[in-house]
């Protein structure tokens, strides 16, 4: 059974990954079941396990915190859906490739509930999106800008951290960081993609999704 927990406001992201590191701990120890907990938080940089600090390139803007997920350096602010996910993989197969593909299949099919075609990219974590309604790169293929990243931690074998799908944030503030360390695209939202999609909205995709995308078959 798996406990879908929302937060209204800006969750401080201090205190966000203290409850989050508790339930994990719950979980693993039988006393909590699993649960999805879909937050905002106020504007911030996070920095994964294999980020570059010459990647943070206006370190004073917004605070950065040091997290120990994969990945490299996020934003995270208002406008963007934050769904952390504390899931017993060791009850779900054990496979962290498997795992990490399901999270990337679930925001596919997130997104593809707003008729939006987001895709993988091999050497590049996240769920991008292909712009054609932009100029056309130097080699004649059309630009791609990121639209959710993924970042996750396995402790005891279970998931804690996550993934962001970009609502309607202020895509300026990503103009800090290098996100993800790829310099050569963009990121975009929803909004910007010119879809009238509510915070509201994607919960309710990402809930009615979330099944398929993390069963067996």
């Amino acid at each position: 059974m798996v406990d879908w927990l929302t937060s209204n406001g800006l969750t401080p992201y201090e205190d966000a990954v203290a409850q989050m590191e508790a339930r994990a701990a719950a979980i693993a120890q039988g006393t909590a079941n699993e649960a999805i907990w879909l937050v905002e938080h106020p504007p911030l940089y996070t920095a994964g396990t294999s980020a570059n600090p010459s990647d943070l390139t206006d370190p004073d803007r917004f605070p950065v915190y040091e997290t120990r997920r994969g990945g490299q350096y996020t934003y995270h602010g208002p406008g963007q859906r934050v769904a952390y996910v504390m899931l017993n993989v060791g009850e779900r197969g054990r496979d962290v490739r498997k795992f990490v593909a399901q999270m990337e299949a679930w925001v596919i099919a997130t997104l593809a509930e707003f008729n939006v075609t987001g895709e993988r990219r091999e050497g590049r974590v996240g769920v991008w999106v292909v712009r054609n309604d932009k100029p056309a790169l130097i080699d004649g293929s059309a630009p791609e800008d990121k639209i959710a990243a993924i970042g996750v931690r396995l402790r005891k074998w279970v998931s804690f951290h996550g993934l962001s799908i970009n609502v309607e944030p202020d895509l300026s503030h990503f103009g800090g960081i290098v996100p993800c360390g790829i310099r050569e695209h963009g990121v975009t939202s929803l909004v910007d993609l010119g879809l009238p999609v509510t915070m509201d909205d994607v919960d309710v995709a990402l809930k009615r999704t979330f099944e398929s995308a993390f069963s067996d078959k």
